[in-house]
């Protein structure tokens, strides 16, 4: 009797620890979510929602509220908050309710929109803001003057991050690669795990000239800008010393 008790106590404590330290991936080998995982990832996403909307219309707000806000280097800002909203509206919403649901909801085509619209909106938020390092560049350093011609280049390069982003996210569209379900199956993106010649060639494209070359710009614009304010700094420090 005594062993038998023993018994129930060890099997109750095990279960009770398996309870206790469930994970919320219920299946590490495909990536799927529990229940409580589908949860949190929904609470996280409705948080993103909410104030990536609130800040990006408050954003857009202002710069309609006042027109002398709307230089041309806050246009290429301006059209970082438009891509960023249309996330908001456009993208965030079906991943949500896939995650609310536990399972992706609107079928192939709503999977390919979601895939190609948060890629698109997404590029054109990272192009713009390698042009925006490249505008700062030449104008701290004296390269191009400042007159009323920076507007429509400003409208030159906004249009540039729009063609530059499509001829990069619609290629999936038409048999490059493709988009298709992700991770716990609530959200679709490239499909980055296909070994296939052409899946792996658009992938290294779109890592070298939509995420490395962006990346690269900015890393040179900024550090440009720095050295030569830098040497602006020493160059009025100097005469005080003397």
């Amino acid at each position: 009797m005594k062993r038998k008790t023993k018994r129930n106590v060890i099997i109750g404590c095990m279960r009770g620890n398996q309870f206790s330290g469930q994970s919320l991936v219920s299946d590490p080998a495909t990536g799927a979510l529990s229940r409580s995982g589908h949860t949190a990832v929904a609470v996280v996403l409705g948080v993103i929602l909410v104030l990536g909307f609130l800040g990006n219309f408050l954003a857009l707000m202002v710069f309609s509220r006042f027109p002398g806000l709307r230089t041309p280097v806050n246009l290429l800002l301006i059209n970082i908050n438009v891509s960023d909203m249309l996330v908001c509206v456009f993208g965030t919403p079906l991943s949500l309710a896939a995650s609310v649901r536990g399972r992706w909801l609107t079928g192939s085509h709503g999977c390919q929109w979601y895939g190609f619209s948060n890629a698109l909106f997404g590029m054109v938020s990272l192009v713009s803001l390698s042009l925006l390092s490249l505008e700062r560049y030449f104008t701290v350093l004296g390269r191009i003057r400042t007159d009323s011609s920076q507007y429509w280049r400003a409208w030159i390069a906004i249009a540039a991050s729009w063609l530059y982003s499509l001829m990069w996210t619609v290629p999936p569209l038409l048999g490059w690669s493709s988009y298709g379900p992700e991770g716990p199956g609530t959200t679709c993106s490239v499909q980055w795990q296909q070994r296939t010649a052409g899946a792996r060639s658009y992938i290294s494209c779109l890592f070298v000239f939509c995420l490395l070359v962006p990346l690269l710009l900015m890393f040179f614009c900024y550090g440009k800008i720095l050295v030569a304010v830098h040497a602006m700094g020493r160059q009025v420090s100097w005469p005080r010393d003397l």
